[in-house]
């Protein structure tokens, strides 16, 4: 398909990197200070060439094809504050991150006009969002890592990757997490860990040469989307121990490529197994990256975004 001129906001750090390897022409609109939304292309990340910052105020000159929101900050209010009354007719997608909240079956999305494709990164968070008249596609998951970075596993610890989770405890499973750092030698990495005795964030462009070194990754999320920290393990070569819930069970299959389950205790059981049998951690290490490269590929990826930009601009 012919070059696109597309406009996003910065929302999601790691997504975007691998959003971005689509190739068209990315803009980011930025303000003084760098708000929410207006990251730019991020300090921590080494985006490619074809990403452009550009000021708010100047968007409205740019010859933009799509427009892409992904949240709903974006589709109520910055683009009536950033685009012009021509870029807010153009075509439209909305990238959905996020599982319904607080309701899990009976929330409405904030979308509701049949001329917005509304993109869902699971088929857990389409079946759970009420999409109303709104058409939908899925496109699962794709990172943009270091290709090289292979697991290592020789530090005998495991590591929980999340921001903020203690803002959103219950979801993020904070409690769960804060249980099992009492029992087994566990880590926290993500911006705001340092709060609770983490380590904090560490730059995306060397956060996987520093996590191969785990043992495994832990996911304690209740409820959210498939944790991307999740994917990334699993393209190095890294075995996941993770709660039972939301897309989670669609990927990982409990002693095969990770260990899987609602029952905390056995989770508990199967880190401690992890610890005292390296060997099989790698063997889980690589067959879940087995299943990364089958399923969440950056050239799948890649096609299943020219056909969603392609079915908008048609």
């Amino acid at each position: 398909m012919r070059q696109l001129n597309v406009l996003t906001w910065h929302v999601h750090g790691s997504y975007l990197n691998a959003l971005v390897r689509v190739p068209h022409q990315w803009y980011l609109p930025v303000k003084p200070g760098r708000p929410e939304g207006y990251g730019g292309r991020g300090h921590t990340f080494d985006l490619p060439d074809n990403v452009t910052e550009i000021p708010a105020e100047a968007v409205p000159t740019l010859n933009l094809d799509v427009i892409i929101f992904q949240s709903e900050k974006n589709y109520r209010y910055d683009q009536y504050e950033v685009l012009s009354p021509a870029q807010q007719r153009l075509p439209r997608i909305y990238l959905e991150h996020n599982v319904p909240r607080p309701d899990a079956v009976h929330t409405r999305h904030p979308v509701d006009d049949p001329n917005v494709l509304l993109v869902h990164v699971t088929h857990y968070n389409q079946l759970m969002w009420d999409n109303g008249r709104t058409p939908t596609m899925v496109i699962e998951h794709a990172v943009a890592i270091d290709p090289t970075v292979r697991y290592i596993g020789d530090l005998d610890r495991g590591v929980t990757v999340a921001n903020n989770m203690q803002r959103r405890p219950r979801i993020a499973g904070f409690d769960i997490f804060l249980a099992a750092r009492e029992q087994v030698p566990l880590d926290a990495v993500g911006m705001g860990t340092e709060e609770f005795g983490g380590l904090g964030d560490i730059p995306y462009r060397e956060l996987h040469h520093w996590l191969s070194h785990y043992r495994f990754l832990f996911s304690p999320m209740r409820y959210t989307s498939l944790p991307l920290a999740v994917v990334e393990a699993m393209t190095i070569g890294m075995p996941v121990v993770a709660l039972a819930t939301t897309a989670l069970p669609s990927v990982i299959e409990d002693g095969c490529n990770g260990f899987i389950s609602c029952d905390v205790p056995a989770l508990l059981d199967r880190m401690r197994f992890l610890l005292d049998h390296p060997g099989e951690a790698r063997r889980l290490g690589e067959s879940a990256r087995a299943t990364a490269q089958e399923r969440f590929s950056l050239e799948r990826f890649v096609q299943d975004w020219q056909r969603a930009l392609a079915l908008v601009t048609q």
